[in-house]
């Protein structure tokens, strides 16, 4: 492992951990942390990141894991579901590192992150809700719909590859600085 690949291990991972402490604003903060290593590859030079992809998965399974965690503690059905598109994308990251096919993670998206920001959400904001099977159902189609969008942005249609994060927050402060 390059010295770069470590650091970038070690904010992930730190991230990860913050939703063992709060809940809702960890989840978030650990999505957002996950972003960091796009802004972090840019930044550093020291040494690189072999395979972006492969790290970045690896990574992620670090706060899945606290993620399922967390989850484990919940009412059914919220934990059961939490549960299975846990199962359900761990097993389509693993069929993308046998085949390598990033269109492979579409198949697999990752529903169970958004599906731990929303439980976490409504423990926290909204403790006396209780959702419906239908309720229940209409959340996930929607978190679906919004998941495989991202997923196609990141994996099916590559829009980001040709960018830098570093690059597009100089392009936007550009835009934002101009009238002044």
């Amino acid at each position: 492992m390059t010295t770069e690949e470590i650091i970038i291990s070690i904010v992930r991972i730190f991230g990860a951990l913050l939703i063992l402490r709060w809940a809702f604003a960890g989840s978030v903060l650990a999505i957002v942390i996950d972003l960091s290593d796009l802004f972090l590859m840019n930044l550093l030079d020291m040494g690189g990141v072999g395979n972006y992809q492969a790290l970045d998965k690896w990574l992620d399974l670090t706060y899945m894991a606290t993620f399922l965690w967390v989850s484990l503690k919940w009412e059914e059905p919220y934990r059961r579901i939490a549960i299975f598109l846990f199962v359900y994308r761990i097993v389509g990251v693993f069929i993308f590192e046998l085949v390598g096919n990033r269109w492979i993670l579409l198949a697999f998206p990752n529903v169970f992150e958004f599906w731990i920001i929303t439980v976490t959400f409504i423990r926290h904001y909204l403790p006396k809700i209780e959702l419906s099977a239908g309720k229940i159902l209409l959340v996930l189609l929607v978190l679906l719909g919004l998941k495989e969008f991202q997923e196609y942005a990141l994996h099916g249609g590559k829009w980001l590859d040709k960018y830098t994060a570093v690059g597009v927050v100089q392009y936007w402060w550009g835009i934002l600085k101009s009238p002044f």
